[in-house]
């Protein structure tokens, strides 16, 4: 992976954890701690989309796919602690 694909993957990782911590309320972990959980998101939210056949190339589609994993994510982080 170049550094741009790294840069980008940190990037989107940002947006998608701070709006998934946004519409998620009472969960919240930081820049930091947004930034793992929507990189964590995007591989989440690439292989759920990947099963129900939907193909992600571009940035937009990379972010709404991020958002969406890191949103199942989080579900499930406040599912266990509860």
């Amino acid at each position: 992976m170049s550094l741009s694909g790294i840069v980008t993957l940190l990037v989107v990782g940002l947006i998608a954890g701070l709006l998934a911590g946004f519409f998620i309320k009472g969960i919240a972990f930081g820049i930091l701690g947004s930034m793992i959980i929507g990189i964590i998101g995007a591989f989440i939210g690439g292989f759920v989309l990947g099963l129900i056949g939907f193909d992600v190339t571009n940035t937009i589609g990379q972010i709404i796919s991020a958002f969406l994993g890191a949103v199942i994510l989080l579900v499930i982080i406040r599912a266990i602690r509860r």
